[in-house]
C-alpha cells in the first residue's frame, strides 16, 4: 500500500478544486499547507504507536542485530 502510485480522490469537489488552482497560480499557497495538514494527521497515529510500543520494538531491533552479527561472524 506504501509502493502504491494511485491517484486517490479523498477531497470534496470544492477543497480539490480550490487547492488545485490555489497551487496553479502560488506554489506556496494553502494546497501546501494542506498536503502538510494531511501529513501530520497521517504521522501521529504512527508515532504514538512506536511510543507505546517503544520497548518491544527496541527488543526486536536488539534481537535482528544480534542474529545479523552472527551470520556475518560465520561467513
Amino acid at each position: 500500500m506504501l509502493c502504491a502510485n494511485t491517484n486517490l480522490q479523498s477531497q470534496c469537489a470544492m477543497c480539490k478544486q480550490a487547492a488545485e488552482s490555489s497551487l496553479k497560480h502560488n506554489p506556496n499557497s494553502m494546497a501546501r499547507s494542506l498536503n502538510t495538514g494531511i501529513l501530520y494527521l497521517m504521522a501521529v497515529p504512527y508515532v504514538l504507536l512506536c511510543f507505546i510500543f517503544r520497548k518491544q520494538i527496541y527488543m526486536l531491533y536488539k534481537k535482528l542485530i544480534n542474529r545479523y552479527s552472527k551470520t556475518q561472524i560465520t561467513k
